[in-house]
């Protein structure tokens, strides 16, 4: 039975990491899915009682869904923080040249890369042009079995022997990280390859040049998630950092019934740059909507906000370096994530002397072990690699401003940040379970 329910699990997982490659693709399809299993939009309920389901989107690039619990609001909830941009490639706002007979679209890497991994393969184009009388134009270019597909060249190994002396960082340079997008001339005098390129926007999408201005297209990966071995214990695919946190979160959220505390999974943007803008964490969007639902269900008080806030629990749901024993000198192993596993938790990440860390508290964590362990759940602890090696964060000390209770929790991946990250079955399949038990939990009264 359990085998069962972790390869229908994972196999739901897959779908829709191969559907949503972008964070607009990912809100679009949980906002259609979440209504499909009973939730609202908010201003669709004239008042809200224990066991509602709310929906709100934001922006088109954050998702938030409450299930209204029996205690008040200020009580505190249980949420599961993930985010859903991953790393990428923009495409600029003044992309299309043409250079001695090939068009181009110019970018800007957008994360942490390693830009040598981008080159050769197969990429597709994702995201909307906004024309300006308001028209949205939806592009998805890559993905179905007849389309083109995109790529940026590298140079020959024959002639390569400067170009291997360099330094992994400058092999490829961020300015020749241009995608290729065609080569054919039109009957234009000047730049016909160019002329040829705006002519199939025009025909295929109403796009003029100047439309790119307030485009916000992506150039991600074309290849769909697979299972990867030959035992098919693994997942192979785009954004896995950090959408295997987000797909199971939402999963885990679909599948709670009844709950005493409110819960909450939040899905943001914006965490690879730094959680900035209007849609990363560190805007006041969350706030404001719980402000929102403190006043629908309480009565507006700006202190029952901050009590709500206090007073909630969270799992801040990001993936964790996984253990590859090819690479064992920037681990330490008593300390590192493996695969298969369970779900890691990780007290602190940062950097060095754990800068930009949450640190959890050491009575969260041991709360924490004992949901688990009631729920059957494997899990693990780790850090994210040596103490000198680097560092990364997450979401955890943002929301930890509020004075809530949190802690990084997440799957262990293999090549993060990679075109094609890899992640254990077993571990989605525990994500998915620790999630639902988080949700689900009930304090003893």
């Amino acid at each position: 039975m359990e085998e069962k329910n972790l390869d229908q699990v994972c196999e739901t997982y897959k779908q829709y990491l191969s559907q949503a490659k972008t964070e607009r693709e990912c809100v679009s399809l949980l906002v259609k899915l979440a209504k499909e299993n009973g939730y609202r939009e908010l201003d669709e309920y004239k008042e809200l009682k224990p066991n509602d389901k709310i929906v709100i989107p934001y922006m088109n690039k954050c998702i938030a869904l409450f299930q209204v619990g029996k205690q008040p609001l200020e009580k505190g909830m249980n949420i599961l923080g993930a985010h859903i941009d991953s790393p990428r490639l923009d495409v600029k706002q003044n992309p299309l040249y043409e250079n001695e007979g090939f068009a181009y679209l110019d970018t800007h890497y957008y994360g942490g890369i390693k830009k040598y991994q981008w080159v050769t393969q197969p990429l597709a184009i994702h995201g909307i042009v906004v024309k300006k009388d308001g028209q949205k134009v939806e592009i998805q270019i890559g993905e179905k079995e007849d389309d083109p597909v995109f790529v940026i060249t590298d140079l020959l190994v024959h002639l390569s022997s400067s170009q291997l002396n360099k330094s992994a960082s400058m092999v490829i340079e961020g300015e020749n990280l241009d995608v290729l997008i065609g080569n054919q001339a039109s009957e234009a005098e000047k730049e016909a390859v160019k002329a040829n390129i705006l002519q199939l926007l025009k025909s295929n999408y109403n796009i003029e040049e100047d439309d790119f201005v307030s485009a916000e297209l992506e150039i991600v990966p074309a290849m769909k998630a697979r299972d990867c071995g030959l035992d098919r214990s693994m997942i192979i695919g785009y954004g896995q950092d950090d959408r295997v946190c987000a797909f199971t979160s939402f999963m885990a959220m679909m599948d709670v019934k009844e709950v005493d505390r409110w819960s909450c999974t939040l899905l943001v943007d914006k965490e690879e740059i730094g959680s900035v803008g209007a849609t990363g964490m560190q805007s006041r969007f969350f706030e404001n909507m719980v402000a929102e639902l403190v006043a629908r269900t309480q009565g507006e008080s700006e202190l029952k906000v901050r009590r709500a806030l206090a007073n909630s629990r969270m799992l801040s749901s990001d993936v964790s370096a996984g253990y590859d024993p090819l690479y064992a000198d920037v681990f330490e192993k008593r300390s590192s994530a493996f695969l298969s596993k369970g779900i890691a938790f990780n007290k602190y990440t940062g950097s060095r002397g754990k800068s930009g860390s949450n640190d959890a508290n050491a009575e969260y964590i041991g709360w924490l072990r004992n949901v688990m362990d009631q729920a059957d759940v494997s899990y693990q602890f780790a850090e994210l690699g040596k103490v000198d090696a680097g560092g990364g964060g997450t979401i955890a000390y943002i929301m930890a401003k509020y004075g809530m209770q949190v802690i990084d929790s997440g799957v262990a991946v293999l090549s993060m940040h990679s075109p094609y990250e890899v992640t254990s079955k077993v571990d989605v399949y525990e994500a998915y379970k620790a999630y639902r038990a988080f949700l689900s939990w009930e304090d003893e009264k």
